[in-house]
């Protein structure tokens, strides 16, 4: 099947190129799935199945969440005034008691949250197999139970029934039996999501736990995975304001045990020294920066534009839909501009041109998929979004692409396409499991926080 779209204000996010690629009046044609061409004015003696006339709004890259848990959608609203920890308990002492059915539809439900909303690929953390448990003085005591490897790959399962692109994110578990069994989990969570449709299930990567596991030995065994499987490794470090020195002195665990390479990414990094920005940034690992949901438990804010000038890569993710509530990419990006300008006092610091390239093309290349995914480039998957700028109308454009970033909002958003394919009309999903998924949150979820002996506040 083919698809031609034809008078579009394109968005593109060259590869190599800080310009964003902007083209007033443009067209695209998809083959396939894929973009087969791309250009400006008249498409010429270009034919295809499907015209889609955009009648001038724009059409730019699906977004890229560099860090996402789906599987929370149906927790919004929780730990309201906690920081990272107390929200944990709130939101993640409610999964404790779910079954992997009960993650399944959460994450198709988040899964379909996020297409209705603009991102078409996501780094997704999955709930791990061992249950949440409170962390005391900075970290986790770990001899929580096991739910079994299904409780992992039905999480999978929901991201592919969603028609997301996503790479697997897998929590080891280390305190969880012997290094035989904690690898040979892993093997059998890798095998599964490797298994499925590889247009969609975009690769396998590692939950990185060290930040708040009590094994010293937690990084040696993330960076023998690494090797072993083949895999990337994101680890959540350096977010929250309470034990910061702990947390600081666990970079060392990483750094010794091998891991700041290409492959490594740390999710948040606010907690930072300016030693251990040089030490990441000098290795070639990369950072997955969350305004919204930084903001939201009062972690604080990243040092985004040293951390770029010092080398590293940087991709934006929308976090857990329970602690950005509405998973709004322009939101997001907007967040992000103005936490950094109010640190550094400095407008140049966050432009509007590089926090798009940071959410789209950005976070595919840190999460390794910049090949298939992240702008709108020919031989790339056609994922792509349809906004209009005037409806509602937000007066002339005088600088077409900072429009986009700073006026536009989830109502101009008319249409999602993955592959080509429409996914979302105006926020309405057009999955045939979407009504269930919602149906079964709201049945489901009221009934994990009966089995838990109490409402999750």
């Amino acid at each position: 099947m083919s698809l031609l779209v034809i008078n579009a204000r394109l968005i593109t996010i060259p590869t190599g190129s800080d310009d964003p690629g902007y083209i007033e009046r443009g067209w695209m044609r998809v083959e396939d799935g894929r973009i087969a061409g791309i250009g400006a004015g008249d498409p010429g003696d270009a034919t295809a199945d499907e015209v889609l006339d955009v009648d001038g709004a724009f059409v730019a890259p699906g977004f890229v969440s560099s860090h996402s848990h789906l599987f929370t959608s149906g927790l919004r609203g929780l730990g309201v005034a906690d920081t990272l920890y107390g929200w944990c308990d709130s939101m993640l002492g409610m999964t404790a008691h779910a079954t992997p059915e009960d993650v399944y539809w959460s994450t198709l439900h988040g899964a379909l949250d996020f297409l209705g909303n603009g991102v078409t690929t996501a780094y997704n953390f999955t709930d791990p197999q061992q249950a949440w448990e409170s962390m005391v003085d900075g970290k986790r005591v770990g001899d929580a139970p096991l739910r079994g490897t299904e409780y992992h790959t039905r999480q999978a399962d929901g991201c592919l029934d969603s028609g997301i692109r996503f790479v697997d994110s897998i929590g080891m578990d280390v305190t969880a039996g012997t290094d035989d069994e904690i690898f040979a989990r892993f093997e059998a969570s890798v095998a599964h999501t490797r298994a499925m449709d590889p247009d969609f299930a975009l690769g396998a990567s590692i939950m990185g736990q060290v930040q708040w596991s009590p094994r010293p030995e937690a990084a040696e065994i993330e960076v023998e995975a690494m090797r072993r499987f083949g895999v990337t490794n994101q680890a959540h470090f350096l977010e929250s304001p309470e034990a910061v020195p702990l947390q600081q002195s666990k970079f060392a665990l990483y750094r010794d045990a091998g891991a700041l390479g290409e492959g490594m990414m740390f999710g948040h990094f606010i907690q930072t020294t300016p030693e251990i920005i040089e030490q990441a940034a000098a290795g070639g690992a990369s950072m997955s920066w969350q305004p919204a949901s930084n903001g939201r438990l009062a972690s604080g804010t990243a040092l985004v534009p040293e951390m770029i000038a010092m080398g590293m890569k940087v991709g934006i993710g929308l976090d857990d839909q329970a602690c950005t509530d509405v998973s709004d990419p322009w939101q997001n990006m907007r967040m992000g501009i103005a936490m950094q300008r109010a640190r550094t006092k400095d407008p140049l610091s966050m432009m509007p041109e590089l926090v798009l390239r940071l959410h789209t093309l950005g976070s595919a290349e840190i999460m390794g998929v910049a090949d298939r995914v992240g702008s709108l480039e020919v031989g790339k998957f056609a994922d792509f979004v349809v906004v209009d700028p005037r409806r509602p109308d937000v007066g002339p454009l005088w600088h077409p692409v900072r429009s986009y970033v700073l006026s536009m909002s989830l109502r101009n958003l008319l249409g999602v396409y993955v592959g080509g394919e429409l996914v979302s009309r105006a926020g309405e999903s057009t999955n045939p499991l979407a009504a269930e998924a919602s149906a079964r949150i709201h049945a489901d979820l009221p009934a994990v926080a009966e089995r838990r002996g109490r409402h999750p506040h």
